[in-house]
């Protein structure tokens, strides 16, 4: 299959196949004219990278548990010890905390400029009550100190 069908049928660009490819989360086959070629596995890990990075991880947390995309689902079970899931789990708590930090951050911007408008206009301006969050279960944060089954965190 050729980059233009694995685009199709991924939703992504050309572009971003070859970026993948360039940053190591991906190696196709080649021709013997050297072009690239995709098989059905390539899509499985293209859809794979595209909604972990959808879901908030960066190419650099991706990159770091790539070796272990297309082994037994993560959410098996069975797998839930072994040192390369440890990876993955690190890097999603990493990165779940760092975007828990930047929520609070900006939850406090928006109550601060809500606070100013309400005192520099007072009646003019009746600001919107913040947003509810979402159903369901409270956002995880990030450990506070690493377990020590789990290697240093990998730099992101």
């Amino acid at each position: 299959m050729r980059i233009g069908d694995v685009a199709a049928a991924t939703g992504l660009t050309t572009r971003a196949v070859r970026y993948y490819e360039e940053q190591g989360l991906l190696s196709p086959g080649r021709t013997p004219s050297g072009h690239r070629t995709y098989t059905s596995a390539d899509i499985r890990r293209l859809r794979t990278v595209s909604e972990l990075l959808q879901a908030g991880l960066t190419v650099s947390d991706v990159r770091s548990f790539a070796h272990v995309l297309d082994t037994t689902p993560l959410r098996d079970p069975a797998g839930a010890g072994e040192p390369d899931r440890c990876d993955v789990a690190e890097v999603a708590q990493h990165r779940l905390g760092e975007l828990d930090q930047r929520i609070a951050r900006l939850s406090s911007i928006r109550d601060g400029l809500a606070s100013q408008l309400t005192n520099r206009f007072g009646d003019l301006f009746a600001p919107a009550p913040a947003p509810a969050p979402p159903p369901g279960p409270a956002p995880a944060s990030a450990p506070a100190s690493r377990s020590g089954s789990c290697p240093a965190a990998h730099g992101t």
